[in-house]
């Protein structure tokens, strides 16, 4: 009992001791608190020098992939500039000098009204979706629908507040309500043509068609649409030439075309209003 009090007393001693106010420490809290402290720095000082160097090594890949990435999208921004430029200086040349009436100057400009798809028919044989834009925005059946990477469909129905739009995956042949589109290839505008009549469910490809046998349509060309016909704008992206084979009678050739677009998710779209 008297080593057990002794103890007590010790102990409210030394606690009234550390916690009461001064100006310096006792020298046993200063080792505890020296060896204490040496010890974290030599802990946390190299874990925190290898989750730093972790960190910016994952900063320098990030910084990497984002500069090449907007070097490549300001080299593009460089070449398509230069290259608008010089089509609209060649344009409004030789717009003048056919002269051209005020129609015809208007028949390839486009504005392109911005929708977003409110509901998805998924029926196999009648795949639509509907848009929540229609004739009080200025959209009227048979207008062309984009996404940002390429052609979609075409407006099939139309109402006051959204509108229907068609699929390319229901081009049919066969189908006198289906459009063909007439396609030519980036960089081969006046030497190669074709109509896109069908569209493979199984494969996922378009049949591109009445394609010359000296047409230079090769694989790997980007198709677009040509603008013939006034069905469907100029310029638009379909998709990717995959293959090219002799047709049916030997007399011209088909082409087995991937489309731009995933028609499986939906983002925003446009409708592609002339002007």
């Amino acid at each position: 009992m008297f080593i057990l009090l002794l103890g007590m007393i010790l102990f409210i001693s030394l606690l009234g001791f550390t916690l009461s106010k001064r100006e310096n420490l006792s020298w046993p809290e200063k080792m505890l608190n020296d060896t204490f402290g040496f010890a974290q720095n030599m802990i946390y000082k190299p874990a925190g020098f290898i989750a730093g160097l972790f960190e910016d090594i994952s900063n320098l890949n990030h910084i990497y992939e984002e500069n090449e990435q907007l070097k490549i999208a300001v080299s593009h921004y460089i070449r398509d500039k230069a290259n608008y430029n010089f089509i609209a200086a060649e344009n409004e040349r030789l717009q003048k000098a056919l002269n051209f009436t005020e129609q015809q100057k208007k028949m390839y400009k486009y504005d392109y009204k911005i929708a977003q798809v409110v509901s998805v028919n998924q029926d196999p044989y009648n795949y639509t979706i509907t848009i929540n834009i229609g004739e009080k925005n200025g959209v009227k059946k048979n207008q062309a629908v984009t996404s940002v990477d390429g052609m979609v469909g075409v407006i099939s129905q139309v109402s006051p507040l959204t509108s229907t739009v068609q699929l390319l995956t229901g081009l049919d042949e066969r189908n006198p309500n289906s459009n063909a589109i007439a396609a030519t290839a980036i960089g081969k505008e006046n030497k190669s043509f074709g109509l896109i009549e069908s569209y493979n469910a199984q494969e996922g490809t378009y049949l591109m068609t009445k394609i010359d046998e000296n047409d230079p349509l090769a694989v790997g060309d980007t198709i677009i649409s040509s603008g013939i016909g006034e069905a469907f704008p100029r310029g638009i992206v379909i998709g990717t030439v995959l293959s090219t084979q002799v047709g049916d009678f030997g007399l011209t050739h088909t082409a087995t075309i991937k489309p731009a677009v995933n028609f499986d998710n939906w983002k925003e779209l446009f409708v592609v209003v002339p002007m």
